[in-house]
């Protein structure tokens, strides 16, 4: 019985289970984003996620290279600790929690396996602030709103002043 075992386990011994999620992490963190099955996407992200905020704690030189001592020791690739301390720790340093997304993407062909994307929320672009505009953000209804006085004020005199340079360059 595997009562309060709350760990999965992927088919792996201890060992072999450290060193995919540790590759999987470096690769997420120097990729932003990778494709693998649902279930290591989701253990990956109960891996991750505590690095990630490992990244944003420490206001002293010693506190930060320990940190930095932390996160080598789990992931064991520099160049993915160099990423996560320059590039994706500053970018998240605002962000309270949730660093990872996890979108399915269907069945795998071959053997049936649930496919699913995950990736570091503030480097999507699609979903991210960055993809919105001022017009999209302001408050719209389904109803029709009748113009505003002012509005339709200041659309006369536009048109007044684009119809009087249209003159103008008529003559």
């Amino acid at each position: 019985m595997r009562h309060g075992d709350k760990i999965n386990n992927l088919g792996r011994k201890k060992a072999h289970r450290e060193a995919l999620l540790s590759n999987l992490a470096s690769q997420l963190i120097v990729h932003k984003r990778i494709v693998t099955t649902l279930a290591k996407a989701k253990a990956l992200r109960t891996y991750v996620e505590p690095l990630l905020t490992k990244t944003k704690k420490g206001e002293t030189k010693e506190q930060i290279s320990h940190q930095h001592r932390i996160i080598f020791s789990h992931l064991q690739d520099k160049e993915a600790t160099k990423e996560l301390f320059t590039v994706v720790g500053p970018k998240i340093s605002s962000r309270p929690g949730g660093y990872t997304r996890i979108i399915k993407l269907g069945i795998r062909p071959g053997d049936n396996g649930e496919k699913a994307m995950i990736e570091l929320v503030d480097f999507n672009e699609i979903y991210g602030k960055t993809a919105a505009t001022p017009a999209d953000t302001a408050k719209k209804t389904r109803r029709g709103r009748a113009k505003k006085v002012a509005d339709t004020v200041e659309e006369a005199k536009v048109e007044e002043t684009t119809t009087s340079t249209e003159e103008k360059t008529a003559e």
